[in-house]
C-alpha cells in the first residue's frame, strides 16, 4: 500500500504563523468575529489555500470554504472549525481544526490521490459567540431566520447587521448559505479537548461520541433597595441573598435531576445599585447548564425554574429570565465513531471514547450530515487563554488520524494508508 502522511513541518509553520495574527501584549489572541484580527486571519487562510491550488469560496454567512476536486455535483467530505477567538484566546481553539483540514487537503492533492468525493474545509463564522455563537454553521444548517439575524448583537450593542455591513456584506445573505444534506457526504472536525481528561490520562487521541447541549439564561432576582444600616435583617428583600441560596442548590439539583455529564455554572453576577452601604434591589446573573442528553437538559431546566420560583416566594422577591441560547445535544454518527476507533487502533494510537463538554460547529453540522470529532489533549485542560497548548507530537498524531479517516471516506482507493505511530505520547 502507498504510505502518505501530513507534512508536519508545514502544519507547524501554519500554526505558528496564524498565532501571530491578532496577538496582543497580553500574549492572548484577539480575533473576535468581524474584527480587524478576524479579517486578517481570513485573508491569511485564503492566501494559504489559494497557494495550494485550492478553490476558495465565501458564502453568504461569510464562511470561507477551501475546496479540492469540486464539481458541485458529488457530495463533499467536509472538515472544518473556526479561526475566530474569544478576547485573549489561545492559538489552537478552532484554528487547529481548520489548519489540519487544510493540511489534509494539501497532502492528498500533492499525493495525487483520486477522489470519489470532493473535499472541503470550512472556516465557520463567529463560532465563539460575539453575536450569539455558531452563526456560520447554523447558516449552513438552515437554522437562521430573518429575526435571528436582525436581533443578533454583541455585548457592546453592535448588531451583526452593522458588523457585516462594515465589511461590505449583507447579513441577510446568510439565509442563502444553507446546504442540502445531499451535498455533504460526511463532516469531520479535529479540535483540542479544552479539558483535562486526555492530558491527565496521558492519551493522545479522544474519539468523541456525543457533544453536549446547553441552555444559557440571563436571570434577574428583584427585591427592595434599602439602607444597609437601618433595615433589620428580617425585614429585607435582599436579591443577592436569593442568589446565594440558589447557588447552594446547584449541586443538589444536578445530583437529583442530572447525570455524570451535567454541568451548571454561574459565570457573571451584577448587583444593583452596587453600593457598599445599600441592600441590592436587583441581582442579575448568568446560568449556563449543559448535558449530552436532551431529556436530562429538559429536566434540569424545569428543576432550576422551580427552585428559583420557590426561593423568590420565600424571600419576597420576583424573578424573571431571558433565554440567551439553547443548543441541543448531538450524538456523533456511530459509523464514524467506529471508523475513527478502528483507524486509531490500526495506527497504534491509544485513545479514549469520550463526550465533549463544549459546543462545536460539529454539533450543528450533525443536523445536516453524519458527523465525527477527534480530540487532541489540552495541557492541564487550559483553553480560551494564552496558556492554551497541545504538544506537537499529539497534533501530528491527530492530523494523521484525520488524514487517514478522510482517505477512507473520500478516496477512490481507500487502501491508502499512513505509517503507524507510537501509541504513547511523552508527557509534556
Amino acid at each position: 500500500m502507498n504510505e502518505i502522511r501530513v507534512n508536519f513541518e508545514r502544519l507547524r509553520d501554519d500554526v505558528q504563523s496564524l498565532s501571530r495574527i491578532g496577538q496582543q501584549e497580553d500574549q492572548g489572541i484577539h480575533r473576535m468575529a468581524f474584527s480587524e484580527g478576524d479579517l486578517e486571519g481570513r485573508r491569511w487562510f485564503r492566501s494559504r489555500a489559494e497557494a495550494a491550488g485550492l478553490e476558495v469560496y465565501e458564502d453568504g454567512a461569510a464562511n470561507l470554504h477551501a475546496r479540492l476536486d469540486w464539481d458541485g455535483k458529488r457530495p463533499a467530505v467536509m472538515m472544518g472549525s473556526h479561526l475566530d477567538t474569544v478576547p485573549g484566546g489561545g492559538p489552537l481553539d478552532g484554528a487547529l481544526g481548520v489548519l489540519v483540514g487544510l493540511e489534509v487537503m494539501r497532502t492528498i492533492s500533492e499525493a495525487g490521490v483520486k477522489l470519489r468525493h470532493p473535499l472541503e474545509v470550512v472556516d465557520f463564522t463567529d463560532e465563539e459567540g460575539r453575536f450569539g455563537g455558531l452563526f456560520g454553521s447554523q447558516a449552513i444548517a438552515g437554522q437562521l431566520t430573518p429575526a435571528i439575524i436582525h436581533n443578533a448583537h454583541d455585548l457592546d450593542g453592535v448588531t451583526l447587521t452593522e458588523a457585516m455591513a462594515a465589511w461590505g456584506l449583507d447579513a441577510n445573505a446568510a439565509l442563502f448559505a444553507r446546504r442540502s444534506p445531499e451535498s455533504i457526504h460526511a463532516y469531520l472536525e479535529l479540535h483540542i479537548e479544552q479539558g483535562p481528561v486526555l492530558d491527565r490520562n496521558n492519551v493522545s487521541i479522544g474519539v468523541v461520541d456525543a457533544i453536549t447541549g446547553l441552555f444559557k439564561w440571563d436571570v434577574r432576582l428583584m427585591g427592595q433597595t434599602n439602607h444597609a444600616g437601618t433595615t433589620p435583617m428580617d425585614m429585607r428583600a435582599d436579591s443577592f441573598q436569593g442568589l446565594a441560596e440558589f447557588s447552594g442548590e446547584i449541586t443538589r439539583i444536578l445530583e437529583e435531576h442530572g447525570s455524570p455529564h451535567s454541568r451548571a455554572t454561574i459565570g457573571r453576577v451584577e448587583l444593583k445599585p452596587g453600593a457598599a452601604n445599600t441592600i441590592p434591589g436587583q441581582t442579575s446573573f448568568s446560568l449556563d447548564v449543559r448535558d449530552t442528553d436532551a431529556e436530562t437538559l429538559k429536566n434540569l431546566s424545569d428543576a432550576f425554574r422551580r427552585t428559583l420560583s420557590a426561593l423568590a416566594r420565600r424571600r419576597d422577591l420576583m424573578f424573571e429570565f431571558d433565554v440567551l441560547s439553547e443548543i441541543p445535544p448531538m450524538r456523533c454518527d456511530p459509523g464514524l465513531v467506529q471508523l475513527l476507533t478502528e483507524t486509531a487502533d490500526r495506527l497504534g494510537l491509544e485513545h479514549l471514547r469520550m463526550p465533549s463538554g463544549a459546543a462545536h460547529d460539529a454539533q450543528i453540522m450533525g443536523s445536516v450530515t453524519r458527523t465525527g470529532m477527534i480530540f487532541v489533549p489540552s495541557i492541564e485542560g487550559k483553553s480560551h487563554s494564552a496558556s492554551e497548548w497541545t504538544p506537537w507530537e499529539d497534533i501530528e498524531k491527530g492530523a494523521n488520524l484525520a488524514l487517514q479517516a478522510i482517505l477512507q471516506l473520500a478516496a477512490a482507493d481507500a487502501g491508502v494508508t499512513i505509517k503507524e505511530q507510537p501509541a504513547k505520547r511523552k508527557k509534556a
